[in-house]
C-alpha cells in the first residue's frame, strides 16, 4: 500500500469519514482504549465501513509515521450513491445494463471485470461495502484506467439492492453452475443486472433464491469452472451480442 493513498492518526480518519471520503477499509489497533478512540469506533460503525483489528505490526508496515492505532486505506476512485445512480441509468434513453459483484475479493480480478465492464457498455457496478475487494492502485492498474469511467457504487447488502433495481424493472440474472439453463436462453433486450459470485464460493445462496434468473456457461473440458473475470466477461458480451442483432 503506498503512502499518498493512506491517512492514520484518529482526528484525521474521523474527519475523512465525516467528509464522506472514499475510504476502502479501516485498521485499528487491537487493545485501543479511551474516550476519543471509542469515539471513532462509533463514528465506523455508523458509517458502515469496513473495519479490522490488527495488531500494531501491521500498522507500522503501513506507514512509519505516528499512526495513533489508527490507519484508512483511501480509493483512489470516487463511489456513487446506488440509488441516485440507478435513477440516472434509468433516466437514459438506453436498455439499462448493471453489474454486481457477489464477494469478488481479488483486487487483479475486480480489475479486470472493470474493464470488461466498460468495454461492453456496463452503467454501473455494485459491489457491498464488506467483503469486495477495494478499488487500489493495483485495481487500476489492471482496470487499463477504466475505473475512472465506470460509477461504483457501494451498499449495505446485496439483497437491497437487487430489491430495490427489480422494484426499478430490471430483471436481475445470477452467473451461477448451479442453474439448470444455460446462458443463450436469458432474453438480455430488457433492463438487465448481472450478478457475478466469488472467486470460490460463488453467489451466496440465499442471494440466488431472490433472483429472477440463474444461468451458466457450457464447460466443455474436464474443469468445472471459470476464472470469475473471463466468466464475467463472457456473460456480459452475450449481453452484447443479443442488443446488437
Amino acid at each position: 500500500m503506498k503512502n499518498e493513498n493512506i491517512i492514520y492518526g484518529i482526528r484525521a480518519v474521523m474527519e475523512a469519514i465525516n467528509a464522506d471520503q472514499p475510504i476502502n477499509k479501516i485498521f485499528i489497533q487491537k487493545g485501543l482504549k479511551g474516550e476519543l478512540f471509542k469515539e471513532l469506533e462509533s463514528t465506523v460503525r455508523k458509517s458502515g465501513m469496513s473495519l479490522s483489528y490488527v495488531p500494531i505490526e501491521k500498522l507500522n508496515r503501513l506507514t512509519r509515521n505516528n499512526h495513533q492505532g489508527v490507519v484508512a486505506q483511501i480509493s483512489p476512485v470516487q463511489f456513487h450513491n446506488f440509488e441516485e445512480l440507478v435513477e440516472q441509468v434509468l433516466s437514459k434513453n438506453e436498455l439499462p445494463l448493471f453489474l454486481m459483484l457477489d464477494g469478488v475479493s481479488d483486487v487483479r480480478n475486480f480489475g479486470a471485470i472493470i474493464r470488461t465492464a466498460e468495454c461492453s457498455g456496463v452503467h454501473g457496478i455494485i459491489i457491498p461495502k464488506n467483503g469486495a475487494a477495494p478499488i487500489t492502485d493495483d485495481t487500476v492498474k489492471t482496470s487499463a484506467g477504466a475505473a475512472f469511467n465506470v460509477p461504483i457504487a457501494k451498499v449495505d447488502h446485496l439483497k437491497d439492492a437487487i430489491f430495490y433495481l427489480q422494484s426499478s424493472g430490471v430483471v436481475v440474472t445470477g452467473a451461477t453452475e448451479k442453474a439448470e439453463n444455460e446462458i443463450y436462453g436469458v432474453d438480455f433486450n430488457q433492463p438487465t443486472a448481472i450478478i457475478m459470485g466469488s472467486e470460490e464460493k460463488g453467489i451466496s445462496p440465499s442471494t440466488l433464491n431472490i433472483l429472477d434468473h440463474q444461468a451458466k456457461l457450457p464447460l466443455l473440458g474436464k474443469i468445472g469452472s471459470l476464472n470469475v473475470s473471463v466468466a464475467c466477461g463472457v456473460f456480459l458480451y452475450e449481453v452484447v451480442r443479443q442488443r446488437k442483432k
